[in-house]
């Protein structure tokens, strides 16, 4: 599941980044792309437009010269052809072969090179020559269409000497068409006109390019309107991403995708930075007293306040229900620590009438050097930076809630630590790296041994003897301690079966089970099927519950308790006195054993008083038909005390260190005759102890052994 979360936020964060390094301008850059393609196919189409009018003008005048160059042709001194062409308005000339000019008729402003023209409105080409005198029309030799020099044409128009090209409202632009005649030796180039009438044409012409230039104007005028709509809802968008819903300030998004810019920036790779998390300790509490709207006003407060106090470039934003994240820049360690708790201590004044608690956890981001120079930040996340100041409170916090907690190394290492614990946690059971131990109980008055605690040990092959101190905080965390629990049964069960089988006085060995098994209904019969599958007798074993299990769910735990000893199975209360005792749970809990806390023999000497108490708990203890075991004695004092005391074993250092299972075999003494088993031998094969067995022998030692390994934590 973290895995999913994790490739969901990351998809997110690129979801975001691209609405973060991307604007409206791209759309906007299209739509204008689009109109500008638009405005250049009503440009072509007005310039294909022209070019058809031009073509059917000039092919308009074609029909006469035609006619004209025919009559020439077939002109003699009989049928007067040439006396007709003569009166007419038209001028021409004719050339030979040679382009020698054998008649000429009028003004003769005719060039003297012509190009062909295709004419797309379907008639042939034409062989178009430029006129001299005002040369508007020619022949483009590359296109082969007829080109219009519009530049001079307008200057023709402004100079009102040239009013003999408009007559009657009517335009006449001339040119000079080619025709083969007397079977293609001569040309007849005959002056044509293009001709429209300024009135209707013109207007016509007219009208169509205010249409055009109408339509132009709307979609310019659309492209604006909705380039400033999409500005405003880009904007929109923006916020909607980056605003915090509940203290309408910045959000988690705001803070990692601008944070990460800062971070790898030029502009500030020489600062130290701090990456700090704000938590607001109980506020679910505070919540649940008041309402969520009241809560949800107190966040909006505390977020102004944060704001108010950062500086410049500072960040500030609210990241989830009770934190706050900022991104601060600081010269020295103390002076960041000192400014965060000034920073809490106004947050703690945002509501006189209450006592709010806050907790600062820092990730310390300094200059990255290379070679001797700084350079930017590159590999640098904002997001890993505000996670190890998470876990600087998460780690730390517990022990010390309310302070300013800093990510170092050493939390680093703790955290690669508890991630190996857990990787390496189920291939440890498969391989056999756990190992039982046993710390041996003596009876003070005789010094017999009677049973011992099953302790847990791993013997890692990559990291050697781990102590349980190590591990056993981290399996109570993540839950792996409930499979401790059935290791642990099944082997001490496994071995008292092969004791016994072997014929030594075996006493009863009690087994650590957590408070997290107490969940489960069926507890009691899970252990029973555990012990029967080794065949062991239900006595043999005790079943240790912690005083701290006690305070949950009562009455699961008394029908779990009832069910053991109605297998048969002892009961006690481990650590008593560790915690907050409770006499009633002593009332109400039907134990076999009650085990007095470590704390009561280490340390100072309590003196009369602590006497006093240990006394009374045994003394209460036996009028509830309950056995003593004082564990953690390492003085001969203490044994003497205990022993006159009435207290019925004792487990500890003055007697014997937790030890592998063959040296605690080599206490065990022989019974009258072998046991027969109780139930089938154990599935797995158990290794078998050392053959030599020592006969008990009285242990007066006259000096303490060495102090336990991890006094204060759980020895299973």
């Amino acid at each position: 599941m973290a895995r999913i979360k994790n490739k969901r936020n990351k998809k997110r964060l690129k979801l975001f980044k691209k609405v973060r390094h991307n604007s409206s301008w791209g759309t906007l850059g299209i739509l204008l792309f689009v109109n500008l393609l638009f405005i250049s196919f009503v440009i072509i189409f007005a310039g294909f437009f022209c070019q058809y009018l031009i073509e059917t003008k000039v092919d308009a005048d074609y029909a006469g010269l035609l006619a004209e160059a025919r009559m020439y042709e077939a002109a003699n001194d009989d049928n007067g052809y040439l006396e007709y062409l003569e009166k007419g308005d038209r001028d021409f000339i004719v050339k030979d072969s040679s382009g020698n000019i054998i008649y000429e008729k009028g003004t003769n402003t005719c060039s003297k090179e012509g190009g062909i023209a295709d004419f797309s409105n379907g008639s042939e080409s034409r062989k178009i020559y430029k006129d001299t005198e005002f040369g508007l029309f020619e022949a483009d030799p590359k296109t082969r269409k007829i080109s219009f020099d519009f530049a001079r044409a307008l200057k023709l128009a402004i100079d009102k000497n040239n009013a003999r090209l408009q007559k009657d409202n009517t335009i006449r632009l001339p040119l000079w068409i080619g025709i083969r005649i007397k079977g293609g030796n001569q040309e007849f180039i005959g002056k044509a006109y293009f001709t429209f009438n300024t009135l209707k044409e013109v207007t016509l012409i007219g009208e169509l390019l205010m249409c055009l230039l109408g339509v132009i104007l709307i979609a310019f005028v659309v492209l604006i309107v909705f380039m400033i709509r999409s500005i405003i809802n880009f904007n929109r968008v923006v916020k909607l991403f980056y605003a915090d819903p509940i203290t309408g300030g910045h959000n988690w998004m705001w803070y990692v995708m601008n944070g990460d810019e800062l971070l790898q920036s030029r502009k500030y790779k020489k600062q130290s930075l701090a990456v700090v998390n704000i938590t607001f300790v109980n506020y679910r509490n505070y919540c649940l007293c008041h309402s969520i709207a009241e809560g949800e006003e107190i966040l909006v407060k505390l977020n102004r306040s944060l704001a108010a106090q950062v500086r410049g470039w500072e960040m500030c934003a609210h990241t989830t229900m009770e934190s706050f994240a900022l991104l601060l820049y600081f010269d020295s360690e103390e002076n960041i620590t000192r400014r965060l708790q000034t920073m809490m201590d106004v947050l703690q004044n945002t509501d006189k009438d209450h006592n709010f608690i806050f907790e600062a956890g820092v990730d310390i981001i300094r200059p990255e050097v290379s070679n001797g120079v700084i350079v930017r930040r590159t590999e640098c996340s904002i997001e890993k930076a505000y996670n190890n100041a998470c876990t600087a409170i998460t780690v730390q916090g517990e022990t010390d809630p309310g302070g300013v907690f800093i990510f170092d190394d050493k939390l680093l290492e703790e955290q690669r630590w508890f991630d190996i614990v857990q990787e390496h946690q189920m291939k440890a059971i498969v391989n056999q790296e756990f190992e039982v131990y046993y710390q041996p109980k003596y009876d003070p008055n005789t010094l017999e041994l009677g049973g011992a605690e099953a302790l847990i040990r791993w013997n890692s092959p990559e990291y050697g003897f781990v102590s349980p101190g190590r591990f056993i905080p981290i399996f109570e965390k993540n839950g792996f301690i409930t499979e401790i629990d059935h290791f642990m049964i099944s082997h001490v069960a496994a071995n008292q079966r092969m004791w016994l089988d072997m014929g030594y006085k075996v006493g009863c060995v009690s087994v650590n089970v957590s408070r997290a098994h107490f969940a489960e209904k069926d507890l009691a019969l899970q252990i029973r099927d555990m012990v029967d599958a080794a065949g062991c007798p239900h006595n043999l074993l005790e079943i240790e519950l912690t005083e701290s299990a006690f305070f949950d769910d009562q009455n699961a735990m008394i029908e779990t308790i009832k069910a053991l000893k109605s297998f048969g199975f002892k009961v006690s209360m481990d650590d008593f006195g560790a915690g907050y005792s409770s006499l009633n749970s002593l009332k109400d809990m039907p134990l076999d054993v009650l085990k007095l806390d470590a704390g009561f023999f280490r340390g100072d000497k309590a003196g009369d008083r602590g006497q006093i108490v240990v006394s009374e708990t045994i003394k209460l203890a036996k009028n509830l038909n309950m056995k003593t075991v004082a564990e953690g004695v390492d003085e001969k004092e203490q044994v003497e005390f205990l022993a006159s005391q009435g207290c019925d074993l004792i487990q500890g250092y003055y007697f014997a260190k937790p030890m592998p299972k063959a040296d605690y075999a080599a206490r065990l003494t022989r019974a009258a005759a072998p046991v027969a088993p109780a139930a089938p031998a154990p599935a797995a094969p158990v290794q078998q102890p050392e053959q030599q067995v020592l006969p008990p022998q009285p242990v007066q030692p006259s000096a303490p052994a060495q102090p336990p390994e991890t006094p204060g934590l759980p020895q299973q």
